[in-house]
């Protein structure tokens, strides 16, 4: 029996076709399933040739299609992908990654964790608010267990988003909205006087807490990632060009986990793409190396397989350990923009626009402006101090304005503390050789023209702050790309004008990545992957680690 009892796996190179019987052409591949079939094989090809060529027959030209694409290159003994064992015994004692286990001990340490928090919190707040007896008590449990529940609803704990992105923060947020509206509805149906000392106090402390406590335990985690350990072991299958891609990013982000142990490829004929990782066998040994080498996940990528054959491969992997990932040809695309639609036996992907909702819009502009307006009052010391050092150490005006290009090319003027002598433009000219950056920003290590202030200001980001009146006048967010200069918007490839489909922000995956230290091709990258995938989420999880590197100082000129 073949690996693949269809004709549905597509290829991407050419394949060797089985001549007919007694073709000196023929190869050994083909006499040793033929063989291998025995009367079976002889049988279906019996049943083919009786088939008439009209009706629920078979065509000629799709018979040899069919057979050629059954005839792939393999390594070892082949099985059927769809029969109930699809794989020999495994060859060698590959040891178990572990990922399992400890994946599923971080799960279990979080719902905890959690748990604790959402019901002791409330608990405690309401005895200080309100005495201690068992009414607070209940409300404050209750609260807490509502919240986990509707936390769980939105797969705050699920294996594919705990631990990774911002879903999982997402959760959080989501779960507390919900139950605030949950508690609404209940003193609203039920009559009953609900504490206030709950919904404006206990939930919001309770979402900052869990929104910490996560943050702290996934930096432990993704730690521990990065020597080696809560790896899941990969494997890797498609054409070299798809392989190389995936194999390349994930190598170099050890924070999600994938640890890249071998790659299958279509044939051995030809080159085999140099990775780094081993080759273990083609696109057919895939079950059969999934299992010798306990993979715990395989990946498949390009169009290598598709349809009926990568059906019958997770029916395969399904009776394994081993999960199936599919990485889809759009790139830097997920989140809300994507969705998976179930039509006539297909899976579409649906992508959306990147500012498809004007509800998501206008919510961010709301948050922005709030965020901003509460920042300038909070931080109205910081930014007094800051105007009175400018002003002492150096002459010249306060702030700096500069032309900078917004939302859909729109040019607006940004605010700055000024950090640079007053004729810093005029100078930029000379020193234009010195340039150490590379695409159309200009860097410069020791640049002359920046104040004594200016060094401690930009380092930690505090000549940025007067940009909080751009986005209350809605010429930024708090959150996006690198608001660029008219010259650099000249030189923008069509890929890099994407940056400007929205507002350019105080803040962004640029300010947590690197800042200065970051290449153009990388600020350029995080940028659009912003761009595509934007959400309030998204937003808080930024300003979060933002705090963090300002304070440090990491990348900053």
């Amino acid at each position: 029996m073949s690996l693949l009892d269809d004709h549905d796996v597509s290829r991407t190179t050419q394949r060797d076709v089985a001549a007919p019987a007694g073709d000196p052409s023929e190869t050994a591949t083909d006499t040793a399933e033929r063989t291998a079939d025995g009367p079976a094989a002889e049988g279906r090809a019996s049943a083919s040739a009786a088939a008439p060529e009209t009706g629920g027959g078979v065509h000629p030209d799709h018979a040899d299609r069919s057979a050629a694409e059954r005839r792939r290159d393999a390594r070892g003994p082949r099985l059927s992908w769809a029969s109930d064992r699809p794989f020999h015994e495994p060859l060698g004692h590959a040891e178990p990654s572990g990922w399992r286990g400890s994946h599923a001990a971080y799960q279990v340490e979080t719902l905890a964790r959690d748990v604790v928090l959402a019901a002791c919190v409330p608990t405690l707040l309401l005895f200080l608010m309100h005495g201690v007896s068992l009414l607070q008590l209940s409300w404050g449990l209750m609260i807490g267990l509502v919240y986990i529940a509707f936390v769980a609803v939105e797969r705050g704990y699920d294996r594919q988003v705990i631990g990774d992105g911002h879903q999982e923060f997402e959760a959080v947020i989501r779960g507390g909205v919900l139950t605030a509206a949950a508690l609404a509805v209940f003193a609203v149906g039920a009559d009953v006087d609900v504490p206030r000392t709950i919904v404006f106090l206990a939930l919001p402390v309770v979402a900052v807490l869990l929104l910490g406590s996560r943050h702290l335990a996934r930096r432990s985690l993704h730690k521990r990632r990065a020597t080696g350990e809560s790896m899941r072991r990969t494997l890797v299958v498609g054409d070299a060009s798809s392989i190389t891609h995936v194999v390349d990013d994930l190598s170099g982000l050890p924070q999600y986990g994938y640890n890249i142990a071998g790659v299958c490829v279509p044939s051995f004929d030809g080159p085999l793409p140099a990775l780094g990782v081993p080759v273990l066998g083609t696109v057919s040994d895939v079950v059969q190396v999934a299992v010798d080498g306990e993979f715990d996940v395989v990946i498949v990528t390009g169009s290598e397989l598709s349809g009926q054959a990568l059906r019958r491969l997770s029916w395969a992997l399904q009776r394994t350990n081993t999960e199936l990932v599919v990485a889809p040809g759009i790139v830097e695309v997920f989140g809300p923009r994507v969705s998976l639609e179930p039509t006539a036996g297909l899976s579409l992907i649906h992508v959306n626009a990147a500012e498809s909702r004007r509800s998501r819009i206008l919510a961010k502009r709301a948050f922005d402006t709030t965020f901003a307006l509460g920042a300038l009052l909070a931080l109205s010391p910081v930014l007094a101090v800051t105007a009175l050092a400018v002003k002492l150490t150096s002459p010249g005006p306060v702030l700096f304005k500069q032309t900078r290009v917004g939302k859909e090319g729109r040019e607006f003027s940004m605010l700055k503390f000024r950090s640079m002598v007053v004729d810093a433009e005029e100078r930029l000219a000379a020193l234009r050789a010195a340039n150490q950056a590379d695409g159309p920003l200009f860097k410069m290590d020791r640049d002359p023209r920046i104040t004594r202030i200016g060094h401690f200001l930009r380092k930690h980001s505090l000549d940025e702050l007067p940009q909080l009146i751009n986005v209350v006048k809605g010429e930024m967010a708090l959150v996006g790309p690198r608001p660029p200069l008219p010259y650099e918007v000249a030189q923008y490839r069509e890929s890099a004008r994407r940056r400007l489909l929205v507002k350019p922000g105080l803040t962004g995956l640029w300010q947590i990545s690197g800042r200065a230290d970051l290449a153009w091709e990388d600020a350029v990258k995080l940028d659009l992957r912003y761009v595509e995938n934007w959400s309030i989420a998204f937003d808080l999880m930024i300003l979060w680690r933002t705090v963090h590197v300002v304070v440090s100082g990491h990348g900053g000129r």
